[in-house]
């Protein structure tokens, strides 16, 4: 299941619906303004912002706060790490590994019709959350895949910190309605100024 960008910015995210629940999971924090805005800052944000993801990711309690600011911190340094050039810090590699393996899963094979399909379950009974383990697996996939990974790229705005999955190479702003609309006004009050 997916999400829209509509969908998100209905909900109070200016950034959101990437194919990757961990993108959306570290665009919850604008760090080029000054003091950085935390768009999740309280259990009820956070609440919310994982209430809006619920279609993508396994059924089961909301992460807590402290779990899900950990996760987002070693996911934006990996991404980041990434996009710069330079390595990652030394945990945040284990901080999502660690997410991703405190829940296993399995396959299952359920009747369906006159068929089957196949079902993944999360097994939780030793602890751990399943949406923090969903997220960091699939951000896992993406860094772990170069075809995908080649796609990542952070929005051409100086003024905004938001990561994307490009689907095409002419894409560089992170949202059409906001920073691409900003581009495109500023381009026009270029030309209109010097013509």
């Amino acid at each position: 299941m997916s999400i829209s960008l509509a969908d998100v910015q209905r909900a109070g995210f200016p950034m959101g619906g990437e194919p990757v629940v961990a993108l959306d999971l570290v665009d919850t924090e604008t760090l080029v303004t000054d003091p950085p805005q935390d768009l999740i800052a309280d259990r009820s944000a956070a609440a919310a912002w994982w209430r809006l993801q619920a279609s993508r990711l396994p059924a089961g309690p909301t992460p807590g706060l402290a779990a899900t600011h950990a996760l987002r911190a070693a996911l934006r340094d990996l991404f980041d790490a990434r996009l710069t050039g330079r390595r990652p810090h030394a945990g945040s590699l284990d901080q999502v590994n660690a997410v991703a393996a405190v829940v296993p899963t399995s396959l299952r094979l359920v009747g369906a019709g006159d068929g089957y399909r196949e079902e993944v379950r999360w097994h939780t009974d030793r602890g751990g959350n399943a949406a923090l383990a969903a997220t960091a697996r699939g951000a896992m996939e993406l860094l772990a895949d170069p075809t995908r990974l080649a796609r990542l790229r952070r929005c051409a705005n100086p003024a905004c910190s938001m990561l994307f999955l490009a689907e095409t190479t002419r894409r560089q702003w992170c949202t059409p309605n906001i920073c691409g609309n900003r581009a495109r006004v500023a381009r026009h009050y270029r030309r209109t100024r010097e013509g």
